[in-house]
């Protein structure tokens, strides 16, 4: 049974190959309580900032989290695309990037800014008729959604250079977005814009809303019995975080214990 002292928010940085609902599950054996829940799924390959919300007074604050803007790190592979958007699925070669320069990106990228219409990947968990969109893809079953209006804040090409080749086909992006987007749908659209195809070999979320991943406990540390008190020291307490959501004073409000 959970303590006052327990109930609040836990930042995580989520390690690849770790589903959210490991990390939940890893928390719930720290502290020893049910009622845990997250603010926003990551895919099991990517990694960054998970917000665990600990005891009832703190997953009641699960949907004012989820509404705040997002921030990734992305890597998206020009020239091949991914029956799921991302390394999850079948990967096969479309056409060679070769030879797509600065200004060909840019403009790419350009077309991508601001308030844009996305279409939900079929591999989401994004619910028809009650179930995810996963589970008719993998039985073979398209079920098309209507795009959805997203903005994209800022998608910045972090690794600019003159041209791509065939030796680094990869680029890493900056991306600020609006709730909702699907970052593996980003970066397949882009790579069909450009004309070679692309999907998204890794991403890691660096903020969400207000809290940043540079104030959170390592998901690996859950594993680590020795870790228990370095975990509970990092919660965040449900008043404070209230606070926050109430001021939207932004994440350099955040009180982190050491």
């Amino acid at each position: 049974m959970t303590s006052e002292y327990d109930a609040g928010v836990l930042l995580v940085d989520k390690p690849a190959g770790k589903t959210s609902f490991d990390m939940v599950r890893a928390v719930r054996r720290v502290f020893g309580i049910k009622k845990v829940g997250h603010a926003g799924t990551l895919d099991p390959f990517a990694t960054g900032l998970l917000v665990i919300c600990i005891g009832r007074p703190a997953t009641r604050l699960i949907e004012g989290f989820m509404g705040g803007e997002k921030e990734y790190l992305a890597t998206m592979r020009l020239g091949q695309v991914s029956t799921t958007l991302d390394p999850e699925g079948e990967v096969s070669y479309g056409d060679s990037p070769a030879g797509i320069d600065e200004t060909e990106v840019e403009s790419a990228l350009t077309g991508f800014r601001g308030e844009i219409l996305q279409t939900p990947p079929q591999y989401s968990a994004l619910k028809h008729k009650g179930k995810p969109l996963y589970h008719y893809a993998r039985k073979g079953i398209t079920i098309e959604k209507e795009p959805r209006k997203i903005t994209i804040h800022q998608l910045d090409w972090l690794d600019r250079r003159i041209s791509i080749t065939d030796e680094k086909p990869s680029i890493d992006l900056l991306v600020r977005c609006s709730k909702g987007t699907y970052i593996r749908s980003l970066a397949a659209d882009i790579g069909a814009t450009l004309g070679c195809g692309a999907y998204l070999t890794s991403l890691r979320r660096t903020k969400s809303g207000f809290f940043s991943v540079e104030h959170s406990v390592s998901g690996t540390d859950f594993y680590d019995d020795n870790k228990a008190d370095l975990i509970r020291n990092n919660i965040l307490a449900v008043g404070d975080v209230q606070k926050l959501l109430q001021s939207s004073k932004g994440m350099d409000s955040i009180p982190c214990s050491s």
